[in-house]
């Protein structure tokens, strides 16, 4: 009894290891092509989206008194200042429409989406006369395309110059006059939306309105960034509404993109818990055979861990050309018939459909789906451990260990068992 335990343990510390190997592997192939991929995403997608609000000045020439020296001699001559003045955004209301649209690469999916951007500024000009005024809206990254793009003053379109990034117009207004700055266009983005008050680290708002519309329900806010004033969940996803009168802040309006589940990520960690789901197999099938007297030799458990491996290998290279899905379904379809095909011809053909059919799918199958149940891995996996206990405690606590260990051939159970 002591050499097959020990010829058990060694099977399954050998199955184990080749877990690991294909757990790194799998790992080895999702990073190592992330960096290639993503890049590959953005060059064809675009990057994620920083938008900050469109700036207005103009530019005045003052007079500025300057001290030359000119043949030894102190002079002061009079030259002409360019001053840059900066007008006060009075208003601004903006729309934001994220369509999330997944893209997978490899073993990743990366969260892409389209956006559309529809805003509305006052600017105001402060001083005594009319200016030739200066508006730049800025874009918000220079990895991206901008269709229909929008910008009018009043309703009227201007002429639009594109240069650092940026379009710039000039317009004329009127001394104490609040003009209306209407932009807009159809862009794509990755992983995150951010809009910025200001290119400063505190900025001030006032009479600010941002309304953002999703057709995802998972919505996140990452860290450092304000939460909406209001929010209202819609079939397809939620209705968002930024808004304030006056506010002084140094965070953004942002939000992150949700996730899918990931293949390659998945696969990996599958694969370097199944030593767990083959101890409990082991274990449970030890305890079921020695109870009944059915003799399994070592070189059964080795085929049974071959099929339980099947299972892990399988899923690790059909995520590639299927969803992860369909990948957990086939690969413990074939992991499940390769157990109670050649249990079927070791025992018998009720101890391979019932027995060990119902401990590979609660121990492989299971136990694997659980980390599809991001959160719950953990405590669905403990609850299956401890009621695993239970039971085998239970049902083993009268049985009489020393006699047990007196085993029947495997042929003879066969014949009792047909």
């Amino acid at each position: 009894m002591t050499k097959r335990i020990i010829a058990i343990a060694f099977i399954f510390v050998c199955t184990s290891v080749a877990w690991a190997i294909l757990g790194g592997t799998i790992f080895s192939r999702t990073y190592d092509s992330d960096s290639i991929s993503q890049n590959r995403v953005t060059s064809t997608w675009g990057a994620p989206q920083n938008q900050g609000p469109p700036t207005a000045s103009f530019k005045t020439l003052v007079p500025r008194p300057q001290e030359t020296i000119e043949n030894g001699k102190k002079t002061i001559v009079t030259v002409q200042e360019e001053v840059t003045t900066t007008l006060p955004l009075e208003s601004s209301n903006i729309n934001v429409d994220l369509n999330l649209e997944h893209r997978q690469k490899g073993l990743l999916w990366y969260s892409t989406y389209k956006v559309g951007f529809n805003g509305h500024y006052g600017f105001r000009n402060s001083s005594d006369k009319e200016q030739t005024i200066e508006l730049t809206l800025p874009f918000p990254t220079a990895q991206a395309i901008y269709d229909n793009l929008i910008f009018t003053v009043d309703g009227n379109p201007v002429p639009l110059k594109n240069e650092n990034n940026a379009a710039t117009a000039s317009v004329k207004i009127a001394p104490g006059k609040t003009s209306e700055l209407a932009v807009g266009y159809a862009s794509q983005g990755l992983n995150e939306w951010r809009y910025s008050f200001g290119s400063n680290d505190v900025t001030q708002v006032r009479d600010f309105t941002l309304r953002m519309k999703t057709n995802f329900k998972h919505i996140d806010f990452p860290d450092n960034t304000v939460s909406p004033s209001e929010k209202q969940e819609t079939p397809n996803g939620w209705d968002l509404t930024w808004s304030y009168k006056s506010l002084v802040s140094g965070y953004q309006i942002a939000m992150v993109m949700p996730e899918k589940l990931q293949p390659g990520p998945l696969a990996g960690k599958i694969s370097l818990f199944a030593p767990v789901s083959l101890f409990f197999f082991f274990f449970l099938m030890f305890i079921i055979t020695t109870m009944r007297g059915i003799e399994l030799h070592p070189m059964n458990y080795f085929f049974l861990a071959a099929a339980f491996f099947s299972f892990h290998l399988l899923l690790a290279y059909l995520v590639d050309h299927v969803s992860i899905h369909a990948a957990f379904a086939i690969s413990a379809a074939v992991s499940v018939f390769l157990v109670v095909s050649y249990l079927r011809l070791v025992v018998g053909i009720r101890f391979a459909s019932r027995e060990a059919a119902l401990a590979q799918f609660i121990y492989l199958i299971m136990f694997s789906y659980a980390f599809f149940l991001k959160g719950f891995t953990g405590l669905a996996i403990t609850t299956g451990s401890v009621l695993t206990l239970f039971v085998v405690m239970q049902v083993t606590g009268r049985i009489r260990w020393t006699d047990k260990f007196a085993m029947k051939p495997a042929s003879e159970v066969a014949a009792e068992l047909s």
